[in-house]
Parts: structure tokens; sequence; C-alpha cells
């Protein structure tokens, strides 16, 4: 019931949204989201209803259901959403055109609309995940354990096993010798007193049982518990494992009783598994015991610093709403001295830097990269901000055949698509330590060497498109084929770096005949490909792997340009 009224919340909130033209009828969204979490149609397939239900309230000016166009478009028949939506919520619904919405309020009342979302407090989280953490370390370390003790109690086992055996074997050659059966019994009956040992024997050359703790199985043809046991050796000792009748697991002992290198007979010893596993279950109650009594100091423990963290945590929560609402000037309290009070503290320090930065954007009245931003607050008349050659390299990229892929889709399509492009690139240039410089429709322009000095620039302008070209290349799987149509090229040269623009709307960016070759250059690059000046390839020398693509003419140039398709780069041009 709670998963029912939560995706029905769900449904009216997104009812609440609305496309860029045109409000969305009521049941337009539940059918959709209905469907498609029962595989009745795709992600895909819903997307496309909604554009074309957008498209016809714009072209005709009226609503059509989105029930009515995933049936023209053959994405499903209607007797398929019918059934759907009457499994999935109970309701008895004949027609699209019937009101879901009024049939779901009939059934389950009005009050599912504002059924809030659960809310557990902290310290009932705090003591769950109290509870978890103890009974996951506790119960890891005690099998641990137990299982470390049951493989040594195992070994102790064998180990006294052994040792009854020698005792036996060492003594019983002069009685087997004299056919002592009282002797040899009055040796054997010293066993039984052996905690978890179920028996002892001594058999003789003949084969029959000369003694044993069971005195009714005194001369009576031995044999082996298991046919062709799967024993193990040690020295002169033999053992293997069986399960008796009553289904307890024993060790069957066993060595030669040898006088003067001629054998006599065996001696045989029989040693419960089951004994062992009888100490670790024990072993394991008071774990669990202990255990239980841990959880309870625990959850007091935690239920009481549940509270204690909850109020200053609390503050921290109406702080970043009233920051959230623009307020910088909110202070959080600061009555602990603690990590909390640190947080506070840091928290208070962050409102006044948003707030010297809200300040700074305003007054700036422009938007600039961080690098940028804080030069500027640091000493707002810096030279190289009015102006100055410095040199850099250029990456350009731009996408192939970007126009036919945006006129044979939907805009928002495209545009999900082209952001998805654009937010690697960025990812990726920001983590090679360039910035992005500005977007220019489907093209990027990224800068290496400024507005930080580096002196690597070079490479790590050849890594970032190389490495973008991979990574592009790998989200393209998914589905976007505009990730596996970008070209890239790069130049390196001088540049003009500072402020450009006019007193109401300036930006960091670089200028110059570098930036426009770059960008001339990107015509060349194939899906795919990163194409380098001949200025580039200079700089990184044999540590760069290229393909020569001649001399090219390029727009503005007295004489064609040598150019290079990037193959590899090593791994250690700087090392």
């Amino acid at each position: 019931m709670m998963h029912l009224f939560r995706s029905i919340g769900v449904f009216f909130d997104r009812l609440r949204g609305r496309f860029q033209r045109g409000q969305v009828t009521r049941d337009d969204l539940f059918i959709g989201e209905v469907l498609k979490r029962n595989s009745i149609i795709t992600e895909f397939q819903l997307k496309s209803a909604l554009d074309i239900q957008r498209e016809t309230l714009v072209q005709k000016g009226r609503a059509v259901r989105l029930g009515q166009v995933i049936v023209e478009q053959g994405y499903a028949s209607e007797a398929d959403i019918i059934r759907t939506i009457n499994a999935e919520y109970q309701i008895e619904v004949t027609s699209l055109a019937d009101d879901i919405r009024e049939r779901l309020s009939h059934k389950y009342g009005a009050y599912f609309e504002r059924l809030p979302h659960p809310r557990l407090p902290m310290w009932i989280q705090l003591a769950v995940a109290t509870t978890f953490i103890v009974m996951l370390t506790i119960f890891t370390l005690s099998m641990v354990v137990l299982d470390q003790q049951k493989s040594r109690l195992y070994e102790q086992t064998v180990r006294l096993g052994m040792v009854s055996l020698n005792y036996f074997a060492n003594n019983a050659p002069i009685p087997l010798l004299e056919d002592d059966i009282l002797r040899l019994n009055t040796l054997i009956k010293e066993a039984a007193r052996v905690e978890g040992l179920r028996y002892a024997l001594i058999v003789g050359d003949n084969q029959l049982i000369k003694a044993h703790t069971d005195v009714n199985l005194i001369g009576v043809p031995f044999k082996h518990f298991v046919e062709h046991p799967d024993v193990t050796r040690d020295g002169d000792v033999v053992y293997y494992s069986y399960n008796r009748p009553d289904g307890e697991r024993l060790i069957d002992l066993y060595r030669p009783i040898r006088f003067k290198d001629k054998t006599l007979g065996e001696v045989h010893v029989g040693i419960s598994i089951n004994f062992i596993e009888d100490l670790v279950r024990r072993e394991r109650i008071s774990v669990v015991l202990i255990t239980l009594a841990i959880i309870l100091i625990g959850l007091g423990i935690a239920i009481a610093y549940g509270f204690r963290f909850s109020r200053p945590i609390s503050d921290l929560v109406r702080a970043t709403q009233e920051i959230a609402k623009g307020n910088y000037q909110y202070r959080v309290p600061i009555k602990r001295n603690d990590e909390l009070g640190n947080l506070g503290t840091a928290f208070n320090r962050m409102g006044q830097e948003l707030w010297k930065n809200a300040m700074a954007q305003k007054s700036f009245g422009k938007y600039v990269g961080s690098e940028v931003l804080d030069m500027i607050l640091a000493n707002p008349e810096t030279a190289w901000l009015k102006g100055a050659s410095n040199e850099a390299s250029i990456v350009f990229g731009d996408v192939r055949g970007f126009t036919a892929f945006a006129e044979a889709r939907s805009p928002e399509l495209v545009v999900e698509a082209l952001n998805s492009y654009l937010e690697i690139a960025t990812s990726v240039i920001i983590k090679f330590g360039g910035y992005i410089d500005k977007f220019i429709g489907d093209a990027v322009l990224g800068v290496f060497g400024l507005p930080v000095s580096r002196q690597d620039h070079v490479e790590r302008a050849v890594r970032a498109a190389m490495y973008l070209q991979e990574e592009l290349r790998k989200q393209s799987a998914a589905g976007n084929e505009l990730l596996a149509s970008v070209g890239i090229s790069i130049h390196t040269g001088m540049v003009v770096a500072g402020n450009v623009g006019s007193q109401s709307r300036m930006e960091y960016t670089v200028i110059g005949d570098t930036v426009n070759l770059a960008s001339r250059l990107n015509a060349f690059a194939g899906a795919g490909e990163v194409i380098v000046s001949q200025q580039v390839k200079r700089q990184l020398g044999e540590f760069i792997e290229t393909q020569s693509l001649g001399r090219l003419p390029i727009k503005g140039k007295a004489e064609p340009v040598e150019a290079f398709k990037v193959i590899r780069i090593h791994s250690s041009v700087h090392a």
C-alpha cells in the first residue's frame, strides 16, 4: 500500500510540471510511467510519444491524450494499456478516455496526494546503524575465531589420538606376543577416561580383536568401518573420518604395533568430531548472548548521542535553508567545542565567502572561471588581467555532422546529447590541468598553460585530447552517437590573454593567431581523430607517434600548414 501511495504521489508531483508549450493532461504522465515500469513501452518510445503530443498541441491547438498517441504510433495496443493500469492499481478503466486520476481518488481517497515521505529521526538511524555495525563486526569476528578454534580443536583431537596410539603401540607388544588378553584390555580401558574418545581397540596379526573398550567385541574379526576409506597419512599414523549408524561422525586413527621390526597387529582409536562441534556450538551461544548485551548498550549510547547531535544539525539545516534563499549573512550559533562546533564555524565562514563572491559577481556583472575570479578578488588591478602575451596550447573540439544530427531529432534529445558531450569534455580538460575558455555551439575551446602557468602544457593538451576521444568512444556505446563524432585539433604558440568585453559584460579569454589556427585545423579532424600542428609535434618529439596529413591549405594563411594525426603518445614525455 505504501508503494502504491508513493507511486501515485510521484505521479501527481509530475503533473504539476509543464512542457515548453502547453499543459500536460492529468493522466498522461501517469500512463507513461506505469507502462514504462511494466515494460509495455521503452524510455525512448515514451519520449517520442511526449514529443508528438507536444507538437500536436502546438500545431492544432488541442491536447491529445498520451495513451492515444502510444496506440497510434503502434508502441502498444489500447487493450495492453488498460490491462496494465487495471492490474497495477486494481481499478476498472474501460477506455483511455476515462479520468484515471478521478478513479484513483475515488478508490484510495484524496489524502494520498498529501501523503508525506517517511522521515526517520537521526537517533533512529544512528541506532540502526550502530546495531548493524555491532552485529556485523561481532558476527564476522565470531565466525573467524570460531572457525579457527574449530580447526585447532580438530588438529588437537588428531594429536590426542596420535598420543593415545603411541601409548598403546609402545605398551602393547609384550602382552600381544604373550597373548595376554587381560593386560591388553587393562591397557585399553585407560582410553575410556579421555573426553571425546569413543573407542580404542587392538587387533592381532590374525585380524581378530584382542582388546576393545566394548568387551562384547573381543574375539570378533575386525574390518574397517568404511570400505575403501579416503585416508590421510602422518608417518606411521593413518586416519579417516566416517559416520556411525546413529549419525555421530568419528575419526578412526590407527598405526601398526611392531616388535623388533616385526608387525604384531594394529591399534585403533575413535575420536568424536561431534564432540568438537558441540564445544563450538556452546561457544557460539555465548557469543550471541554477549552480542545481544553489546547491542543493548550500543542502542542506548546511539540514542543518547543521536539526540545530542540532532540539535546542532537542525541548526545547520536551518542555516542551509537561509543560504539557499540568498541570506548569506545568516550565522549558525556556536555552542560546542568539538567537530560539530568546527563545522558550524566552517559553515559561517562559507556563508561569508559566498556573500563575498556574490558581491564580486554582482559588481563585475559577468561569469568567470573559479581561478580567474580568485585572482580578481585577490588583486583586481593585476596587469595580465588587462591583456598580456603568453605561451599556451589550444584544444578545439567540434562535432562532425552536428547539423544533420540536430535536424533528425527533437530539440530535447539534441540538447541532452550535446550536454553529455560538453560535460565529458569539460571534466577531461579540467582533469588534465586546462580550463574551458568557451562553448561555441557544439564546439569546445580548451586552454592549457593559462591562467595557471604550466611548463608541460603541450603534453597536457595532447594527453587530454587522446583521453577525451577514448572516453567519448566508451560513452557512445550507451547510444549517444554524437559522442563518437568529435574531431579535435591542437596548436601551441603565443596568445593574448585578458579581459575582453564591455563595461556591462566581460570575460577572460584568449585571442590571436594560435587560437585561429587551432580552430581552422579542426576542419581536417575526422570523427574520433586528434590533429596537431607541426609546432606541437616538434615540442613532443619522439614521444608522440603521428601520421602526416601533408601541407594543408588554411584560410587566412599565405602558405599551407603541415598537420599530423596523432596515433599515440608515450607514457613518459617529461620523465
